[in-house]
């Protein structure tokens, strides 16, 4: 935990991705300047799910790793230990599943959610990443490269690339990993009804009086590494504007086409307390935007 609750002002709570640890996955966010200036009102807790951290032990043979619906079901007391009281949750991926897992679970806990590359769907990934990489090996790191970067990214961006591949093989603990991408390829819908539209139609029932966009250019599968500024900016206006009364959410979503002709799709979650969407474009930009959902 990095600070002390503030008054009323909820925590910002992280949980990360597959192959990634509370550093890998926010560091980069967290130490741009913009993002400082947030924290400096909000204190901060980091949830590295069991095992995922750096040097870790593996665990014992036989070991049963927690379900995604367990780990969600853990939070909970960690904020009771923290003496937490209300929290904004920033998840990626399996840690977004999980941040929302809990908040239908104890949405009295939860005042905002930033969820980026979410997947509320109870299908694996694992056949779509494979389908998307030529010379397929079943390689646990490529696996999850494969989730985290476009086919485009993991030829252009060399450096970025490199640098997590060795993360994911050499600084996570491999069993432990697989441990980890099994809870999570294993995860069951999360229930909510979430009508599917395409951009264009999934604006036009949103009020334009509660809408602001924000264009956010080459933001890749890890848009909090890729762009941090941009984030941060954003993540400040969402702040300011959302309101301690109010129930928020952030909706990140990554379109999992390649082709840059296929819309990306939007989920709009029919629960009563999200009222802001964000809305991203694996296509090389993104639309933000705070959105009130019209009934």
């Amino acid at each position: 935990m990095r600070g002390s609750p503030k008054g009323n002002c909820p925590v910002i709570l992280t949980y990360h991705d597959i192959g990634l640890n509370h550093k890998s996955c926010f560091n980069t966010l967290f130490n741009f300047e913009d993002m400082t200036e947030i924290t400096q009102h909000f204190a901060v807790v980091h949830v590295d799910a069991p095992g995922q951290q750096e040097g870790a032990p593996p665990f014992p043979t036989g070991y049963q790793y927690p379900t995604m619906d367990e780990l969600a079901e853990m939070m909970p007391s960690v904020l009771t230990q923290l003496k937490v009281n209300s929290v904004i949750g920033i998840g990626v991926g399996a840690g977004a599943y999980i941040l929302t897992r809990f908040a239908l679970n104890q949405p009295s806990l939860v005042e905002g959610l930033v969820l980026i590359n979410v997947d509320p769907c109870a299908e694996g990934w694992m056949d779509w990443a494979a389908s998307k990489l030529t010379g397929w090996t079943s390689n646990l790191v490529d696996i999850v490269m494969a989730h985290h970067f476009s086919t485009e990214e993991l030829t252009d961006n060399q450096e970025l690339i490199q640098t997590y591949r060795l993360h994911i093989a050499q600084d996570i603990n491999q069993d432990n990993l697989a441990l980890f991408c099994g809870s999570y390829n294993a995860r069951q819908d999360l229930g909510i009804e979430r009508p599917m539209f395409f951009v264009v139609e999934c604006n036009s029932r949103l009020n334009p009086t509660k809408t602001t966009l924000l264009k956010m250019a080459d933001c890749g599968g890890l848009p909090q590494v890729v762009q941090p500024g941009k984030l941060a900016e954003a993540f400040k206006y969402f702040v300011q504007g959302m309101g301690y009364s109010d129930k928020t959410v952030l909706l990140l979503v990554r379109s999992l086409h390649s082709s840059a002709s296929v819309w990306t799709y939007v989920s709009c979650v029919n629960v009563n307390y999200l009222k802001k969407i964000w809305i991203i474009n694996h296509q090389s930009s993104v639309n933000i935007g705070h959105r009130h959902i019209v009934p």
